[in-house]
């Protein structure tokens, strides 16, 4: 069977003439089959990303009986590879075509997934086993994410970027639901470990969805090659330089560490502390997805409304702080506390992104726009490994309940930072850096 053929050039150029009085184009991303396989590709990763953050420490509480601290270095093994191949990666991503990266990576992912089940079924899986995986995947998700955003400006054009980041966010938070849902239901009924399986087959179905995008749209940005050294350092004074920039990074390394903190126990909390089953802890984890759908729903009328910049803020500001609710959790109705907060925190996190990856995409030269994907996730993923550490070392000590009041807290007061910035000044994120930047 044939594949449609994804919208050329010439296409977006009819579409353009194709609007409705108010300026929005009167066709939905998903008349393009392009954008649609590239969603299902975008879900399916979601999905298998979402399912495996939760078999991984299920795997590790309940299979290898791990401790708090165990489950904090597990969880910085995720994202130490941002660390160490960051910058790197965004000029590698810069200079090759964007597709073959994100297959490639998909492909090694589900093959590191398929080795935890078949060391089991061999009878020598281990936490060591468990932190290779972390770190390899972790490795593979560096050159993932960093494609998959320098690719959806070329994909849906740059009109189209809001509409096409709330549709592929929507889509991830939808995930949230699903996959902790789905491999909460398969550990608990078939064992942590044979969810695993299931993760790795939806690697695979993304990696056929995107090889099988036909498209005559450029799938790279190639440019003169001045060495790597140089390439990284323009991305990063490109970044570093920028005031908008600045006050995203900043607040962005501050709340991941906050973040990862809690996330990194808080599998072990639910389980210990407030009495849930896995079944039960999956469902929970869920709320964040349906918070993140909501956010995604609400946040082209809410930046309509106050602007893009002033929308950001009222999010962060408003709805972080119900992350407060979830240390409240326990066995029975008290651990809808938890739900309500993750909700809240998850659906503010999401309309942030959706916000702030249309920002990057528009603002940034498309030439060095994968080093600056990568410059600022390398920042703000610099943190995490420190939180989740952190975050383990202070529930061996202090115990999973007050950590978690703790890294909430420090969420909460996170959000001061983005008021020293220039956001607070305007009403909407501006298109292009001033001139003399």
């Amino acid at each position: 069977m044939t594949v449609p053929e994804f919208p050329t050039v010439e296409d977006e150029a009819i579409d353009e003439a194709r609007l409705v009085p108010g300026g929005r184009p009167n066709r939905s991303l998903f008349a393009r089959p392009g954008f649609r396989l590239f969603w299902v590709a975008g879900t399916a990763n979601s999905f298998a990303t979402n399912a495996t953050a939760l078999a991984l420490p299920l795997i590790a509480v309940t299979v290898l009986h791990s401790s708090p601290l165990t489950l904090g270095f597990l969880s910085a093994a995720i994202w130490l590879p941002w660390l160490l191949i960051g910058l790197p990666a965004g000029v590698w991503v810069d200079r090759l075509p964007k597709r073959p990266v994100l297959i490639a990576c998909g492909l090694l992912s589900a093959t590191l997934l398929i080795s935890v089940p078949v060391a089991w079924y061999m009878g020598v899986a281990s936490t060591g086993q468990l932190f290779a995986v972390a770190l390899l995947t972790g490795g593979a998700a560096v050159f993932f994410l960093t494609a998959y955003h320098a690719y959806i400006p070329m994909l849906v054009g740059e009109r189209n970027l809001m509409e096409g980041n709330t549709k592929l966010q929507g889509s991830e938070s939808a995930m949230q639901i699903i996959g902790p849902s789905a491999g909460g239901t398969i550990s608990q009924a078939l064992g942590a470990i044979s969810g695993l399986l299931m993760n790795a087959g939806a690697l695979l179905l993304s990696a056929v969805c995107l090889a099988s995008i036909r498209s005559r749209i450029p799938d790279d940005t190639r440019t003169a090659r001045v060495g790597l050294r140089a390439e990284m350092g323009e991305g990063l004074r490109f970044v570093l330089h920028d005031p908008y920039f600045k006050a995203i990074v900043v607040y962005g390394a501050m709340a991941n560490f906050a973040l990862d903190g809690y996330q990194s126990i808080y599998v072990a909390f639910l389980i210990r502390s407030a009495h849930a089953n896995p079944a039960t802890v999956g469902v929970l984890l869920a709320a964040g997805g349906v918070g993140g759908i909501l956010g995604a729903m609400v946040v082209r009328p809410l930046v309509q409304r106050f602007g893009t910049a002033r929308g950001f803020l009222i999010g962060k500001l408003v709805f972080t702080p119900f992350g407060l609710l979830m240390p409240m959790a326990r066995s029975g109705p008290a651990l809808l506390f938890f739900f309500i907060g993750l909700f809240a925190v998850d659906g503010s996190l999401v309309a942030g992104n959706i916000t702030l990856d249309s920002f990057r995409q528009s603002y940034c030269p498309p030439r060095i726009l994968g080093r600056v994907v990568a410059t600022t996730t390398l920042i703000k993923y610099s943190t995490i490994p420190v939180g989740a550490v952190l975050g383990g070392l202070l529930g061996d000590e202090l115990g999973l309940r007050p950590t978690m009041w703790i890294m909430t807290g420090a969420l909460v007061c996170c959000s001061v930072v983005l008021l020293w910035g220039p956001i607070r000044k305007v009403r909407d994120f501006p298109d292009s850096p001033a001139v003399g930047e």
